[in-house]
């Protein structure tokens, strides 16, 4: 396949489409250590939407809504509730980015456009992926604001930063069948390769099973999983998020800390609410995993999952949704040398989701 020219440097945002920008963007701040950084809407000449800029550290967050009826961010929240409707990658060249992506194949989102302030000037473009996801990409060399033009400085937050670092991985859930669809598409018109690979023999319970492609990008800076459900018994999680969601989407974004134990703690404290673990998990943990530096009994108190591999062990805690609807929440990583994706835990994570998916009826 003819080399890519142009280079996806990491993430840049993810930008969520919600009903409630500001209470959306006052949660993610009081609960999560996000701070808000800049702001667009009706104050800065913007007169059909309103965003808030979070961020901690590398991870920057865009809270978008509605300002007006019948807009195609309303529709996106009347189909699938809040949820992500934009992973955006940092790239050295949005043009050539765009171009290239469309001669590989793939559908306009947004034609290459110049935005400028005082700052300098950034150039963005988009294109379709699963679903109703987009992905723009972001070329900012030329800018030095804080974070995109024709967005103000905000800096109005209190927040106690809870020691989120970067944006570890993003999952996106697809319809059963159209897994390796879709990873073809991002080896087709990104050059991305198959860096973890797990089917329903290895991730299963009882009663459901998943499949799961993580791909990522040459630098392997951007790992993307790519689930469908499996047959089971009953309903599978990837299920239930695709009755909910009604199309393929995102399903969670990872984030890293350099400390779980602390960040999750603050998180509890501030009201958010985590899977929880039974405490038979951790029986015999270190016999599976091997030696771990954390105080297991700590682990157990705050739910935390270990998995291992060659490389080292990896430390992990899922959020529950994030929302009314059982779709988008957030998974907290620690690695400490393992480059895996938890697949020893998968079968203690389904069992947890399971049980709240009994509560509401759709298991």
């Amino acid at each position: 396949m003819k080399k890519i020219d142009y280079k996806i440097i990491g993430f840049n945002h993810c930008e969520f489409y919600v009903g409630n920008a500001k209470q959306t963007a006052h949660y993610y701040q009081t609960t999560m250590g996000f701070e808000l950084i800049a702001y667009r809407g009706l104050e800065t000449g913007v007169r059909d939407r309103v965003s808030y800029v979070l961020n901690q550290n590398k991870i920057y967050l865009v809270i978008t809504s509605p300002l007006q009826k019948n807009t195609p961010i309303g529709s996106h929240i009347d189909i699938h509730g809040d949820g992500i409707k934009d992973v955006s990658f940092t790239v050295d060249d949005s043009e050539l980015a765009w171009r290239t992506s469309i001669d590989r194949g793939a559908t306009s989102a947004l034609e290459p456009i110049e935005i400028k302030d005082d700052d300098g000037e950034a150039v963005i473009s988009a294109i379709q992926t699963f679903g109703h996801t987009i992905h723009t990409f972001v070329e900012r060399k030329n800018y030095k604001g804080i974070f995109l033009p024709g967005f103000q400085i905000s800096k109005n937050s209190n927040s106690t930063l809870s020691g989120l670092v970067h944006i570890d991985h993003i999952v996106g859930n697809q319809p059963d069948g159209e897994m390796k669809k879709v990873c073809d598409f991002y080896e087709k018109v990104f050059n991305w390769h198959r860096f973890w690979t797990v089917d329903d023999k290895d991730i299963n319970t009882k009663y459901s099973s998943l499949r799961s492609i993580v791909m990522a990008n040459d630098n392997e800076k951007i790992k993307m999983p790519i689930n469908e459900p499996a047959d089971g018994i009953k309903k599978s999680q990837i299920q239930e998020f695709i009755d909910y969601y009604e199309t393929a989407g995102i399903q969670h974004l990872a984030f890293s800390t350099k400390d779980i134990i602390t960040t999750v703690k603050l998180m509890r404290k501030n009201g958010v609410e985590f899977l929880p673990t039974p405490d038979t998990y951790y029986e015999r943990l270190t016999d599976r995993v091997g030696p771990i530096d954390e105080d297991i009994n700590v682990l157990s108190q705050l739910g935390i999952l270990v998995d291992s591999d060659e490389n080292g062990y990896m430390l992990q805690i899922f959020t529950k949704p994030l929302q009314d609807r059982p779709t988008l929440f957030f998974e907290i990583i620690q690695r400490k040398g393992s480059n895996s994706f938890g697949k020893g835990n998968f079968k203690a994570l389904f069992e947890s989701i399971e049980r709240e998916q009994q509560k509401r009826g759709n298991l």
